[in-house]
């Protein structure tokens, strides 16, 4: 089972604080209009630690909901939640992707997805066994809040959606001082394992093509990618951005013929 232990989290920058990460959400947003608020996640070995979070609503008892959902609700309603493996919905991958469950046998061995998204179980359980996910039994919640209330200091991850246009300024951004170059996972169906799965297990940027289930249940618009990222990179991209802004590079981009020479345009972005 291809699970990674999140002690290895990302040390190579200072972490920076609630409010600073709040200032560069509220840049994000300014940058590129998003649609939606930024958020973050924090996991908790201690749920009644996570409960003293201030403003911190928890789902219903006896009503389920898959983690895209929960997302939803932050994103959207501005809520700041906090989350058990009890409020998620019982026999999928949901707890198990943020490390609240261990995965479930029907669910690991393949039998669940067999006949559905795949076409035999060896498939499907390859498809369990590569996905990254934090590693099960030291977590017991995990908060989820806009970032532009800093209730979370810091987050684990910071997090957004937006538009491959949205999207591409904010990797700019975080190329702009000290190019790196980015691979991302695609796991297919359950590709929150992608996004808060890979980023929370390894700290590591991910950026994520959100799958049916986060479309369907968790309403994700055709259009819509999703980043995670640690605190720190998040800001670095968004400082990023701002230089970018001042160098005549910003959303929305301002359309240039195709018809016409466009040497006049590259001469000022390329030269």
């Amino acid at each position: 089972m291809s699970t990674i232990d999140d002690a290895n989290s990302h040390q190579e920058n200072r972490m920076p604080s609630g409010e600073e990460v709040k200032d560069a959400a509220e840049g994000l947003v300014d940058l590129i209009k998003l649609r939606t608020f930024p958020f973050g996640m924090k996991l908790f070995e201690d749920s009644e630690e996570m409960l003293s979070i201030k403003g911190l609503r928890t789902p219903s008892d006896g009503k389920f909901f898959t983690t895209c959902q929960l997302v939803t609700q932050v994103r959207t309603a501005g809520f700041t939640l906090g989350i058990v493996q009890d409020n998620l919905r019982p026999g999928s991958s949901c707890g198990a992707n943020i490390g609240l469950e261990a995965i479930p046998d029907d669910v690991g061995s393949g039998e669940k997805m067999n006949g559905v998204w795949f076409g035999n179980q060896e498939a499907a359980a390859e498809h369990q066994k590569q996905m990254p996910r934090v590693k099960s039994g030291r977590y017991s919640g995990l908060a989820a809040s806009p970032l532009r209330s800093a209730r979370l200091d810091p987050p684990d991850i910071c997090l957004f959606y937006a538009s491959p246009g949205q999207m591409i300024l904010f990797i700019n951004g975080l190329q702009y001082h000290n190019y790196k170059r980015y691979d991302f996972t695609m796991t297919g169906e359950s590709a929150c394992a992608d996004s808060w799965g890979r980023a929370l297990s390894t700290r590591k940027t991910s950026l994520a093509l959100p799958c049916y289930a986060e479309r369907r249940y968790g309403g994700v618009a055709d259009d819509e990618l999703l980043m995670a990222c640690p605190p720190d990179e998040f800001v670095t991209g968004v400082e990023g951005m701002k230089h970018l802004a001042k160098n005549g590079l910003r959303y929305p981009y301002p359309p240039y013929s195709a018809f016409a020479d466009p040497a006049d345009g590259m001469s000022k972005s390329y030269n």
